[in-house]
């Protein structure tokens, strides 16, 4: 409890910073100006996205090998948060090519639209995960689905980095050239974006944790209250409330973090 409540505040401190970096201390760009401040976020939330789909993979692999609920859950809350993560890295790049290029979009810069394939497919998870009724086998196909999704991102990462033509900055690598203040600035925006990423992954998942506890503790209410009407003892009260089904989509029993 005490890590989640002083996670955020450590977040909203490197939010912070990064900004007053990004604003006050990063230099203008010679050729772009100030449009290229877009930089600091934009990336970060590229990288941030698809390192939360390859982390949802290996949890997911985790709950194919232990069956546990717990992991199935983590795989589909980092899964969720890298969704709305490539959402607002669509946004942002879409922003910069509209200032730099002239267009919201390039169709043949192959960094934009490998992006784009991995965003599609994993805008296919949820619906897939909630076309299946049974959570057992829910569970199950989302996770061979996360880990087959995930195997594709860094092939895509690499098949692109091994391009010949593209026209999209190249910021990691030995063609990087960022001067000692811009990649401070970028360093220190990408920790606090994975910082903001990882903080959004636990309140979801405590969330959940909770919503499950209070349904689990309604339930047993209600059998309690059926039990008295029909002239029978209440069922004997635990201060736990029960595990929720193995599969299933509520929260784990106990807090983890993604």
């Amino acid at each position: 409890m005490k890590s989640l409540r002083a996670l955020p505040l450590l977040a909203a401190v490197a939010m912070t910073g990064a900004l007053a970096l990004v604003f006050f201390y990063a230099p203008l760009d010679a050729e772009q100006g100030f449009l290229q401040k877009i930089f600091y976020v934009h990336v970060p939330l590229a990288i941030v996205a698809l390192c939360g789909f390859v982390a949802g993979a290996l949890l997911a692999g985790m709950h194919l090998r232990t069956r546990e609920q717990r992991w199935d859950v983590r795989s589909y809350v980092v899964i969720h948060i890298s969704l709305i993560f490539a959402v607002a890295t669509l946004i942002t790049g879409s922003i910069w090519a509209k200032g730099s290029w002239g267009k919201w979009w390039v169709w043949d810069e192959p960094t934009l639209v490998s992006f784009l394939i991995v965003f599609l497919l994993y805008a296919t998870y949820q619906p897939l995960r909630f076309a299946i009724e049974d959570r057992e086998r829910q569970a199950r196909y989302a996770s061979v689905f996360a880990i087959t999704a995930g195997a594709f991102v860094p092939m895509n990462f690499i098949a692109v980095r091994l391009s010949s033509s593209y026209v999209h900055p190249r910021v990691l690598g030995s063609t990087s050239n960022l001067p000692g203040s811009m990649a401070l600035t970028f360093v220190v925006s990408l920790i606090a974006i994975g910082l903001l990423y990882v903080t959004l992954c636990r309140l979801e998942l405590s969330a959940k944790h909770t919503r499950a506890r209070l349904r689990a503790l309604r339930a047993r209410a209600e059998l309690d209250a059926g039990a008295i009407l029909d002239g029978g003892a209440p069922a004997r009260r635990t201060l736990e409330a029960p595990r929720p089904a193995r599969g299933s989509l509520a929260a784990p029993a106990g807090r983890g973090s993604a």
